[in-house]
This record gives C-alpha cells, structure tokens and sequence, in this order.
C-alpha cells in the first residue's frame, strides 16, 4: 500500500468534493477542477476527510492509489490557495511583454517568439523580466512555464535564458589562459 494514498486530505472550509463512479469534481473559491480515475482506488467523503483505498492488491492499483491521492491533493490547494511558478529572464536587452492572449519574448533570437496563454493561466510580468505565471491546475501551470522557459534555457558560460526563480545554473569557465 502505498504511504502517500493512505495519507486522509483535510477539506478546507468553502471546499465541496463531488465523487461519481469515475470523476472526482473539487470545487472552491477560485474555480472548479475535474479529474477521472480508475475504479481501481476507492475513494471516500468521511466528515471533512478524504480517504483513498486499493479495491485489490495488483501492481497498477497500488501505483494509483498515492498517484489518485495527490491528484486530488493538488486539486483542493488549487482552488483555495492556486499555484504559482515565476520565471526570471537573464541577458542583456532580454526581455518579454504580453499582446493580447500572447506573451511574446525577445531572447536574442532573430525572430519574437510569442507563446499563447492557456484559458486558466493568469501572467503578470514585472520590470520586463520577471514573469509570474499563476493558475488553479499545477499540472498546467508547470507544463506551460517549462515551454516557456524551453525557448531560451540557461547556458552555462553566461548564464542568459529563461530561468525558475531560485534556480541554480551551474556556471563554466570559458577558455584558460595556459601558464
């Protein structure tokens, strides 16, 4: 049995879960959330708990159980609190803004790659450097601020691209001068 799975989540309060025979629906102050799921993994609404349990002991439902907790984990701390990933954008004359439904990024390259943001992604840029990606759903947010990030990674000579905040870029020294 898995650890993770037979962790209980607490409800917060302003949480409603709706669990059917396949989809669990999480719905909370910023927004709504579905997700499917085998009928594998039982789940069940005690008091303001939710527990999750194997229906049989085969590899794959042991695999789901702690993957199903999580899932509904991240949906209920989505919907209250939301999730937020921020990029830091390295280089000189590097810089990005947002036209319309586009976040278009002037990374050095000899066109202006511009990225379409998702329904459900709110994105705020600061100073023309630092852009804060935000949303209810984590797989989501994650997703699209690594294709973001993806369009101009870190190199480890200079340290220009695209960058988490607080990620270390392991830096190289170029060309020694030989003694």
């Amino acid at each position: 049995m898995s650890k993770t799975g037979r962790i209980p989540i607490d409800i917060p309060k302003g949480v409603t879960i709706d669990v059917s025979p396949d989809i669990v629906t999480v719905k909370g102050p910023k927004g709504t959330l579905t997700q499917g799921y085998r009928p594998l993994v039982k789940i069940a609404l005690e008091d303001s708990k939710i527990t999750f349990t194997n229906t049989n002991n085969t590899k794959l439902s042991r695999a789901l159980h702690g993957t199903y907790r999580s899932l509904v984990n991240n949906m209920v701390k989505g919907v209250t609190d939301g999730f937020e990933k921020v990029l830091e954008i390295h280089g000189v004359g590097y810089r990005s803004r947002i036209e319309g439904k586009k976040i278009v990024l002037q990374v050095g390259k000899s066109h202006e790659p511009a990225h379409e943001i998702p329904e459900g992604i709110d994105v705020e840029i600061e100073k023309n450097t630092v852009v804060k990606i935000s949303g209810i759903d984590k797989h989501l947010v994650g997703q699209w601020a690594a294709s973001v990030r993806a369009v101009h990674p870190p190199e480890p000579y200079l340290g220009k691209g695209i960058r988490y905040r607080g990620e270390y870029v392991r830096r190289k020294t170029g060309k020694k001068m030989a003694t």
